[in-house]
């Protein structure tokens, strides 16, 4: 029974880290741009896109077309936490809006809407 505690205190213990990540079709280059409080969920959505529940109709229906081995995901920037004050999901926004503008993944170059 301690060693359960002990597992669970040290799970407690690990620091998450918030950021922006995209998952790229190798294919046809195009992209989607997302951000998430906690990096270390990324298997998580390539979990969702292999059971073919993503939200992203899209990017979905090109994993199911191309495969698993087509797309990549990558983090394209942690967010730095400040000291003191810190909202995270607003500063996590404003990080994803300036990936936004910067790779433009929309239309033909992209998934976001």
């Amino acid at each position: 029974m301690d060693r359960r505690k002990e597992l669970v205190q040290q799970y407690k213990e690990i620091k998450t880290e918030a950021g922006i990540y995209q998952i790229k079709n190798n294919i046809n280059q195009k992209i989607l741009v997302a951000s998430t409080n906690n990096l270390r969920s990324l298997n998580g959505k390539t979990l969702m896109l292999k059971l073919g529940s993503h939200r992203n109709q899209q990017l979905q229906k090109e994993w199911n077309e191309f495969g698993e081995s087509a797309f990549g995901i990558e983090v394209l920037e942690v967010l730095v936490k400040k000291e003191g004050y810190f909202d995270e999901k607003d500063e996590l926004k404003k990080l994803e809006e300036k990936w936004l503008q910067e790779l433009q993944p929309y239309g033909d170059r992209g998934y976001n809407k």
